[in-house]
């Protein structure tokens, strides 16, 4: 593979007429998305198309681009199998280098004629008779006959809805747009949220601002990061030697998998990983009083494990502050606290003076807005279907919503590795149905909803002594009835194992109705439905 950091960005597709009908359609240029067009561009499906809303494709990695933003999985796992990068400049990639790559990837595979950027999916809506998806996008109509949905779980800032915030005179912006044109050199910037994103941007903003407040509503458990460069050998020899490199990847992949046991009930494994934390915690904050406001009270890896080697050495300058006490508004130029069990009133709160705002309060993950856009066969929507609790068939298939694939999608996160690992499996599992249709001249698929329902049983059955659901916390693993809907609660290749081959049995298989066409020859007419196979 050539070095992506000398490739140019993709060209945008130039605007032309809608392509009518389209086999498979792609929402989202990310990770998944372009992961899942290159395979099946190399399987031979060559009608097909990915929307954008975005002016470029790179998703997650695309918007991101605050100060010190970086990947949190080693750099070897970082990638896609096919695609290895033997030039990553560090152990943990940085952003802009992830941004490149996805852009390499585009030119290497020649996705470009199958994009549309700057479209937007309004909404999705099944059509039973013709066994398509109807879309309505920002570049007008379009019909599919499979719908991916690829646009990843961080594709949609959240933001609190703090009361006072819309009066607030000074900038306000989250990390996933930062502003890279203010001068923040005399401002007074307040942080609010203490996860993934603010653990990396915090330290630059100690560097530059005048004074930086952190409001931090709960510690995260933070390990070593132990980032360092490539060395130069090593790029050359993995430019050489490709095996070489898929060793390398290979173990990263067990070392990483090894780790899982803390995480899935492993006492003894998790109380060494909370010892390394606390003393890369007392390492760094010597005062006491600090270093008690940020030691968790939960279980380690019940929220996302963090790693940072800056992140506190920043909390102990003298230019931040880290206030704990809870957010009771927000005025034209403070923020004002209230004692915690204390009465939210004016009177018993502190004002703290900020010019700028930035939120690092991460993304909407269980709640994303596309779940109401995409209505299945009965009219109801994902998000009506759902009612708040994300549910799929390995993650990737709903019941009553045929030829709809989610990438990413419930249940599918990792804590602990990467999930490119498991978009690719997804993906292996597309292209399995996609083979099952065309060996049977299928027109539709729709996972059965008890075949659904069993294995969700199951899979919270496995995820009840893990620690995302007995750790003592809440978070963004979490949806809002409570149930763990983020994460999946075993070893990837667990996950890889059983989305390799789809099972027809699990599955109502629908073939367009067959009927002769006005030349007097009999042929498949994909407009309209015929009687459903047996699942064999």
């Amino acid at each position: 593979m050539t070095d992506p950091h000398t490739t140019s960005p993709a060209p945008r597709e130039a605007a032309g007429a809608s392509p009518g009908h389209v086999s498979v359609v792609i929402v989202g240029a990310g990770f998944a998305g372009l992961g899942t067009a290159i395979r099946l561009l190399r399987e031979g499906h060559r009608d097909l198309l990915v929307l954008e809303r975005a002016d470029e494709v790179g998703g997650t990695w695309r918007d991101n681009a605050y100060p010190g933003c970086a990947c949190d999985v080693p750099s070897r796992l970082y990638s896609f199998s096919f695609a290895p990068n033997p030039a990553w400049s560090r152990r943990f990639a940085p952003q802009e280098e992830i941004d490149r790559y996805l852009k390499h990837c585009v030119g290497r595979y020649g996705l470009a004629p199958h994009l549309r950027l700057g479209c937007e999916l309004r909404r999705a809506t099944w059509d039973a008779e013709r066994l398509r998806w109807e879309l309505d996008t920002s570049a007008g109509p379009l019909s599919a006959g499979l719908l991916v949905m690829a646009q990843g779980p961080l594709s949609e800032p959240a933001v609190p809805a703090l009361p006072g915030l819309a009066g607030f005179t000074g900038e306000a912006f989250h990390s996933a747009g930062w502003r890279h044109d203010l001068d923040l050199s005399a401002k007074r910037v307040g942080v609010i949220g203490t996860g993934a994103s603010a653990v990396q941007f915090v330290p630059h903003l100690q560097g530059t601002a005048r004074q930086v407040t952190v409001f931090q509503r709960t510690p995260s458990w933070i390990a070593p990061r132990r980032d360092r460069p490539v060395p130069a050998w090593q790029h050359r020899l993995f430019q050489l030697s490709p095996t070489a490199q898929r060793l390398a990847r290979g173990w990263e992949y067990l070392a990483r998998e090894a780790t899982l046991p803390a995480l899935l009930g492993n006492r003894a494994m998790s109380e060494l990983g909370r010892r390394e934390a606390l003393a890369h915690l007392h390492r760094q904050v010597e005062d006491p009083e600090l270093r008690s406001k940020l030691t968790p009270d939960y279980a380690l890896g019940c929220k996302r494990v963090l790693l940072s080697d800056d992140y506190y050495p920043a909390l102990v300058q003298p230019n931040v502050r880290v206030v704990t006490d809870p957010i009771a508004s927000i005025g034209p130029d403070t923020v004002l606290t209230t004692p915690r069990g204390g009465t939210p009133a004016a009177s018993a709160g502190t004002a703290h003076p900020v010019d700028v705002l930035v939120f690092g309060t991460g993304f909407r993950v269980t709640d994303a807005s596309y779940a109401k856009h995409v209505i299945g066969g009965d009219g109801r929507s994902l998000d009506e279907v759902w009612q708040g609790s994300p549910q799929a068939h390995l993650g990737t298939t709903v019941a009553g919503f045929p030829n709809l694939f989610l990438m990413a999608g419930p249940n599918t996160g990792v804590g602990h590795t990467s999930l490119i690992h498991m978009i690719e499996s997804q993906i292996n599992y597309l292209l399995s149905t996609l083979r099952l249709m065309r060996s049977r001249g299928l027109g539709s698929v729709d996972v059965r909803a008890e075949a659904q329902h069993a294995y969700n049983a199951e899979l919270q059955e496995r995820m009840a002594p893990t620690v995302w659901a007995a750790g003592g916390c809440s978070g963004w693993y979490q949806d809002r009835t409570g149930r763990v809907t983020t994460i999946w609660p075993a070893s990837t290749w667990r996950f890889r194992r059983r989305t390799r081959a789809i099972d027809p049995d699990e599955y109502v298989l629908t073939a367009p109705r067959v009927a002769p066409d006005r030349s007097g020859s009999d042929g498949p007419v994909r407009a309209g439905v015929g009687e459903a196979q047996p699942g064999s």
